[in-house]
C-alpha cells in the first residue's frame, strides 16, 4: 500500500509521534507559516510603504498632485477587484502554484515600478502588483487553513498572520521611511524583490502540490460580475476623495458597483460551479467575521493616514521617526493577537472578545482626539496607540481565523479571498469617508477664522485630524454593536479540520 500524504505533500509515514507533536500534522508546518508570513507582509506593507515615498517620487518623475492618488489607487483597484478570482484559481489549480506565481509576479511588478522612468510606467507597475497580490494573498491565507490541522495550533498560526495583516501598514510606514531616508524612493519597491526571493525559495521547498477543487470549473460570468462590481465600487469611493459625493463620478460608480455585486449574488445561486459558493456565507460566525474585517479596515485608516500627517507636518518627525512611532501599536497588537486567538476566544467565544476589542479600540481613538498643536508624542500619542493596538489585536486576528475556519478544503481559497476583499473594500470606504469629513472640518474651521494666519491653518489641520479620529471611533463603536449582535453565543464549535485531510 503506498504511503499516504497530507494536503501539503508531506508523507504521512514521515510524521513522527515525538512529544508535543500533533498526530498526522506536517512537521514543516511552522516553516510554512514563516514563508506565508513573509509573503503576506510583502503584500500588506505595499499598501502603505509607497505612501511615505510619494513626495520623493513626485519630485523625481514630475507628476501632478492630481495624479498622485493613482499611485495608491491603482494598487487597491486591481487588488480588490481580482481577489475572488485569485482565491478560486488557488482552489482550482493548486495553492502552491498560485502562491509561487503570485510571488514571482509581484516581485517583477515591483522591479518594474522601481525602474519607472515616468508616471505611466509607475502606475502600470502598481496595478500589476495588485493583480499578482490578488493571486498571492488568498493562496497564502488558505495555506494556513489547510496546513494547520489542530485547532489550537491553527489559532496560534492565525494570531501571527492576523498580527501581520493588522500591523503591516505600520511596518510599511517604518520601512518606507527608512528606505527613503537612507537610499531612495525606488527602494520602497525594490525591497519586494529581496522579500520575494525568500518567500519563493521557502514555498518551492516546503509546499506540496495538491488541488482541492480540481474537478470544478471556473465561473466566468461570476468572475466578470464580481471583478467589475468590486472595481467600480472601489473606484467610486476613490473618486469621493477628488470629487464631491454628489458627483456622478462618485455616486454613479457606487450605484453601478452595488448593482453588479447584486447581480453576482443572484448568479451564484444559479451557477453550476459558483465562484463563491453561498455555503461560505451561511455560517453565522463566518458572515459576522467578514463584516468585522470590513469595519476594521475602514476604521484603521484613520490611525495610519492622519496620524502620519500629524507626526510629520505638526510634530516635525522624519519619515523614519514617523514609522518608528507606530511600533508600540504593532507590539501591542501582536501580543493581544496571540492572547485573543489562543486563549480568550476558545474560552469566552467571539461574541464576548470581539466586541470587547472594538470597545477598547474605540476608547483609544476617542482618547487620540486630544492632540493639539503643542502636544507631545509621549503623552498625547504613545499611550493612545498602545490602547488602539490592544483593541485591534483582539479583533482582526480572531476574525480572520473565524472567517476561514470550518470551511471545506475546496473552498479555502475563495473564503480567504473574501476576507482580503473585505479588508480592501473597508480601507477604500475609510479612505473616501474620512478624507472627505476631514477636509470639510478644516474648511469649516477656516471659514470663521483668519485663513492667512499660520497658527489658524495649523489648528485647522488639527480639526481635520480629530474629526477623522472621532469618525474612526464611531466606526469601531458600531463594530462593537454589530459584532455583539451577529456572532453566535458560546465558544466556536470544533474545527472540521481538526482531523487531517489524507489522500491515498
Amino acid at each position: 500500500m503506498p504511503d499516504k500524504t497530507l494536503t501539503d505533500g508531506t508523507p504521512a509515514t514521515a510524521v513522527g509521534t515525538a512529544p508535543g507533536t500533533v498526530p498526522g500534522a506536517s512537521p514543516r508546518r511552522w516553516w510554512i507559516l514563516a514563508v506565508v508570513a513573509v509573503a503576506q507582509l510583502m503584500v500588506v506593507l505595499d499598501a502603505t510603504i509607497v505612501n511615505i515615498a510619494l513626495p520623493s517620487a513626485q519630485r523625481d518623475l514630475g507628476f501632478s498632485d492630481g495624479n498622485r492618488q493613482w499611485i495608491v489607487t491603482a494598487y487597491a483597484l486591481a487588488f480588490a477587484s481580482l481577489l475572488l478570482l485569485g482565491g478560486r484559481i488557488a482552489d482550482l489549480f493548486g495553492r502552491r502554484t498560485a502562491f509561487l506565481v503570485g510571488v514571482v509576479g509581484f516581485a517583477a511588478a515591483s522591479a518594474l515600478g522601481g525602474a519607472a522612468g515616468g508616471f505611466g510606467m509607475l502606475v502600470t507597475a502598481r496595478a500589476l502588483q495588485g493583480v499578482f497580490g490578488a493571486l498571492l494573498a488568498p493562496a497564502a491565507l488558505s495555506l494556513l487553513n489547510t496546513t494547520f490541522t489542530d485547532p489550537r495550533e491553527r489559532a496560534r498560526a492565525f494570531s501571527v498572520y492576523g498580527a501581520i495583516a493588522g500591523a503591516g501598514g505600520a511596518v510599511g510606514l517604518l520601512l518606507g521611511g527608512l528606505l527613503t531616508d537612507a537610499l531612495d524612493w525606488r527602494w520602497t519597491l525594490y525591497v519586494n524583490v529581496v522579500i520575494a526571493v525568500v518567500a519563493f525559495a521557502g514555498g518551492w521547498i516546503l509546499l506540496g502540490k495538491h488541488r482541492d477543487a480540481a474537478g470544478s470549473k471556473l465561473d466566468v460570468p461570476g468572475t466578470v460580475l464580481v471583478a467589475s462590481g468590486l472595481f467600480t465600487l472601489v473606484y467610486g469611493f476613490s473618486n469621493a476623495e477628488t470629487h464631491a459625493w454628489g458627483s456622478p463620478l462618485t455616486w454613479g460608480f457606487l450605484l453601478a458597483g452595488g448593482v453588479l455585486l447584486a447581480a453576482f449574488a443572484w448568479w451564484q445561486t444559479r451557477a453550476a460551479h459558483p465562484l463563491m459558493p453561498l455555503r461560505i456565507l451561511l455560517d453565522r460566525d463566518r458572515a459576522a467575521s467578514f463584516v468585522t474585517v470590513l469595519i476594521t479596515g475602514a476604521g484603521m485608516f484613520g490611525v495610519f493616514l492622519f496620524l502620519t500627517y500629524y507626526l510629520q507636518l505638526n510634530l516635525g518627525f522624519s519619515p523614519t521617526r514617523t514609522g518608528a512611532a507606530f511600533l508600540p501599536m504593532v507590539g501591542a497588537l501582536m501580543v493581544t493577537a496571540q492572547l485573543g486567538t489562543t486563549v480568550l476566544v476558545p474560552r469566552l467565544g467571539p461574541k464576548t472578545v470581539l466586541p470587547l476589542g472594538f470597545a477598547v479600540a474605540t476608547a483609544g481613538m476617542a482618547w487620540l482626539t486630544g492632540i493639539g498643536t503643542g502636544s507631545h508624542y509621549v503623552s498625547a500619542v504613545l499611550p493612545q496607540l498602545v490602547v488602539i493596538g490592544v483593541g485591534l489585536g483582539l479583533v482582526m486576528p480572531p476574525a480572520m481565523q473565524l472567517a476561514t475556519g470550518n470551511v471545506a478544503a475546496e473552498d479555502a481559497g475563495v473564503a480567504s479571498a473574501t476576507v482580503n476583499a473585505m479588508q480592501q473594500v473597508g480601507g477604500s470606504i475609510g479612505t473616501a469617508l474620512l478624507n472627505t469629513l476631514a477636509a470639510s472640518a478644516a474648511t469649516d474651521y477656516l471659514t470663521g477664522h483668519d485663513a492667512t494666519s499660520p497658527a489658524v491653518r495649523a489648528q485647522a489641520t488639527i480639526e481635520s485630524y480629530t474629526t477623522a479620529f472621532w469618525w474612526s471611533a464611531g466606526l469601531f463603536a458600531a463594530g462593537a454593536v454589530i459584532a455583539f449582535l451577529l456572532f453566535r453565543p458560546g465558544v466556536p464549535r470544533q474545527d472540521t479540520h481538526a482531523e487531517p485531510v489524507v489522500h491515498m
